[in-house]
């Protein structure tokens, strides 16, 4: 299935790399290697067994993860759905701590309790993972919310799939942050399938970044194969949510290469192998690869040196995971509740 004719509404493209970031640029190159080739791993690691549940891939979306936060602070807050790997990667999680989650054990970003949909990390507040289609999306508002009640000037990033915005939660969530001036950046990664149905099947428009309309909420359409049109996106964005208080909507088209999950074959039954391979000409990591060369940021020599550490990380990560003891059986129930504050009642 091919998508619909380009409407009026265009993805911003990226500004010119600025003076003196060469050594951001290329971090930001390894970083989405490191998330594919993670991924590739976790997909062997799943096939062999050694991961249960459901298992979402990111191959294909790592310059979304990446350009977002390479935009924002660190005490910015992100939330977002189960295809949430790359996310957590890019956001400082470590590579270990992210395979020992999906491999459930003790070592574990969530201490081998979340699995691959529901990876936390406080310290970085990376407040997961989320299964729930859409569910998350008024979180979202509400750590807006409490940002703005304590008058701070972070940002709250929310990412979800453009399936998520025909749920109620999706426009509720979005009037409240409007109607409220909330800091929030909502990232829709339109991937064009929500499992194995296309958005122009399941939504009446096909630009998702309309909707914002309905709220009088800025928003772009953002071209989610470019890490630095993603990048300058969100900082626009989340200096919008800093400055004046104003949440908005990006609409970021990228593509998923693997299948919805591990049970979904590659092509399915839903696209054909020449869509597929049509979208992997545009990959995120070669073209800004061949851009960095193009601009004499990267050789040979670097991008092989780069390309052994990661392979380097990834297999300690696996060899981590697999030596990690499993959750004792006494912490079943720990961290259900929270404890009540001393004196709370």
């Amino acid at each position: 299935m091919t998508p619909p004719p380009e409407t009026a509404t265009q993805p911003a493209k990226a500004a010119p790399p600025a003076h003196g970031e060469a050594d951001a640029l290329r971090r930001m190159l390894r970083d989405m290697l490191l998330i594919r080739r993670f991924e590739e791993k976790a997909g062997e690691a799943y096939a062999l067994g050694k991961i249960g549940g459901f298992c979402h891939l990111y191959i294909g979306q790592e310059a979304v993860a990446v350009g977002t936060m390479a935009a924002l602070r660190p005490d910015d807050y992100i939330l977002t759905s189960y295809r949430e790997h790359g996310q957590a990667l890019a956001r400082g999680i470590s590579a270990r701590a992210v395979m020992a989650e999906l491999f459930g054990k003790a070592t574990g970003s969530s201490a081998g309790k979340g699995g691959s949909m529901h990876i936390f990390d406080t310290s970085l507040n990376f407040l997961g993972g989320h299964a729930i289609v859409g569910g998350h999306i008024p979180l979202v508002t509400g750590v807006a919310f409490a940002i703005k009640y304590r008058e701070g000037d972070q940002v709250a990033v929310g990412f979800f799939g453009e399936a998520a915005v025909n749920n109620g939660a999706f426009h509720e969530a979005l009037n409240m942050a409007a109607l409220w001036r909330l800091p929030a950046v909502y990232v829709c990664e339109n991937n064009r399938y929500g499992m194995g149905t296309a958005l122009e099947r399941a939504s009446a428009i096909y630009d998702v970044a309309q909707r914002a309309c309905s709220y009088d909420m800025p928003a772009e359409v953002v071209d989610g194969m470019d890490v630095l049109a993603v990048r300058d996106a969100v900082a626009r964005a989340a200096e919008r949510g800093r400055l004046r208080s104003t949440p908005t909507l990006l609409e970021v088209r990228t593509y998923r290469f693997m299948g919805h999950s591990m049970s979904d074959p590659i092509h399915g039954h839903y696209r054909t192998k020449e869509e597929v391979e049509d979208a992997k000409a545009k990959d995120p990591i070669h073209a800004f690869a061949a851009r960095l060369r193009a601009d004499g940021l990267l050789d040979d020599d670097r991008w092989q040196t780069m390309e052994a550490e990661v392979a380097d990380e990834v297999d300690d990560a696996v060899r981590f995971a697999d030596e990690s003891p499993e959750p004792a059986p006494e912490t079943l129930l720990a961290d259900v509740y929270r404890e009540p504050a001393e004196g709370a009642r």
